[in-house]
């Protein structure tokens, strides 16, 4: 963060200073009392386990030269303010728009109800090349929320050039409060889908969320839209006039599209066709549905001005980054786990579904360790349902349900068909350990896919643990 003194942050964030209003703000802002080091920002928030301002104290023992809480702390140099999070959100802001004043620092966010962090991923990976690594500001997983995204900017420094920044949702107007947080010089939406189904209540408010990207985006900026989603390519007309509309996709019409896709062993090769001309393609990414991630990232990456001839030389050697995503680990007794347990939703656990399935083909056996698939509200039961049906008709051979919440992908399954033992109900991790380290053998294809909050990554890290 650019240096700023208690003084500065008290009038930035509307806050009570609580300090010598010359201290000096010199190291980074966090919010885990563990990251601190001499000159940081320690930000106090108040969990629904943890309350940061039990920790402040300790925080400035280890060199925290400020606290920004919401009361204050004995002895311990603060800014006290009404909303950590606002606060934050402030700071941002205002950090952001001195950067930009004073130098070149272009901002480059990624929305959509999937893939996401993975795009965000290969952005960096596009786009660190050209800029040099200490002058790009990647986030780490998934910072994609009020607390998260803020945190994000806060690590740019005058020396920063490209800001790559991933915003999520979970209710009308998120978006639309990150935008204004950072606004985007380039805004990517990726695709309107299922996820936190049961907040937003409709698809169509999901949607309109999405599209606040488009909104949010600075005059004389690009959106880069997904037209092989209509509901995203719709968002078009919400760009303003002075916004250029950069569109991908697989259909012929789309600015930067796939040609001739190809899977093997769950890993796409095509030829990216962009106005400039076209170059071979081969992703390193296990699943066919990191494609459209590919062509957000390139179309992107295009705009800010990295070479056609490297993008797809950069998207060929790119890989992941963040952990339990499609993340493949072949073991030494011949058993492959795919790795996606970080989150899910109905369409990305079909899109892992199906390229378990090809992963496997016809001569490995294919095993699907399912769990929850949260925030669906009243269609959790319909899309779980729907998870199992799937599973069978993909000819998924050992299909393993953990959970109480995930217990309709295995009622969904035996409705399809599988009135055999192609599917088990398991209430646990405990349990679904037992049957696994019972049944697995050398040639299966392990695919472990839940929403985060269920815990199924616990069971992914012992699967791939279980190798060494």
């Amino acid at each position: 963060m650019i240096e700023l003194t208690a003084a500065e942050v008290a009038a930035v964030t509307a806050g009570s200073l609580h300090a010598d209003a010359a201290v000096a703000v010199t190291g980074p802002v966090v919010v885990d009392s563990r990251q601190v080091v001499p000159g940081a920002l320690f930000v106090a928030v108040a969990g629904e386990r943890v309350d940061g301002h039990g920790f402040a104290a300790a925080a400035v023992e280890d060199g925290a030269a400020l606290v920004l809480a919401t009361r204050p702390v004995h002895g311990v140099p603060c800014v006290v303010v009404d909303d950590v999070q606002v606060a934050l959100g402030a700071l941002a802001r205002t950090v952001l728009a001195r950067l930009r004043e004073s130098g070149e620092v272009r901002v480059v966010a990624v929305t959509g109800s999937v893939g996401k962090t993975t795009t965000k991923d290969l952005l960096g990976q596009l786009l660190a090349p050209d800029t040099g690594a200490e002058a790009i500001v990647v986030p780490a997983g998934s910072f994609n929320n009020e607390i998260g995204l803020p945190l994000t900017v806060l690590r740019a420094t005058p020396a920063t050039r490209v800001l790559v920044l991933e915003m999520g949702a979970d209710a009308p107007g998120n978006i639309a409060d990150l935008t204004g947080i950072a606004p985007p010089d380039v805004g990517i939406v990726l695709a309107v889908g299922t996820a936190h189904l049961g907040r937003f209540g409709d698809v169509e408010t999901i949607a309109r969320t999405k599209g606040e990207m488009v909104e949010g985006v600075l005059p004389g900026g690009t959106v880069v839209l997904n037209v092989d989603d209509s509901r995203v390519a719709a968002m078009a007309g919400r760009a303003a006039p002075s916004t250029a509309v950069v569109t991908f996709g697989t259909i012929s019409s789309a600015d930067v599209r796939a040609r001739g896709v190809e899977v093997d062993a769950g890993r796409a090769r095509f030829t990216l066709v962009t106005p400039e001309g076209e170059a071979p393609v081969a992703l390193r990414l296990v699943g066919a549905h990191h494609v459209t991630n590919a062509l957000a990232a390139a179309a992107a990456a295009r705009r800010l001005g990295v070479s056609l001839e490297d993008v797809a030389a950069r998207l060929s050697t790119a890989t992941p980054l963040s952990p339990h995503r499609m993340a493949v680990t072949e073991r030494g007794d011949g058993v492959t786990i795919v790795d996606d347990s970080y989150n899910a939703n109905p369409d990305s656990m079909r899109a892992a579904l199906r390229t378990l399935a090809v992963m496997a083909g016809r001569t490995r056996r294919s095993v699907a360790v399912v769990g929850e698939m949260r925030e669906l509200g009243d269609a959790a039961r319909v899309e779980h349902d729907a998870i199992g049906r799937l599973a069978v008709r993909l000819n998924v051979k050992r299909l393993v349900v953990v959970g109480e919440g995930a217990y309709h992908v295995h009622e969904g399954a035996q409705q399809e068909g599988s009135w055999g033992e192609e599917s088990v109900f398991v209430p646990d991790l405990e349990t679904a350990r037992a049957v696994l380290a019972a049944e697995l053998t050398a040639g299966d294809v392990v695919l472990v896919k839940a929403s985060q909050g269920s815990g199924l990554w616990r069971l992914a890290d012992q699967l791939v643990e279980a190798d060494a």
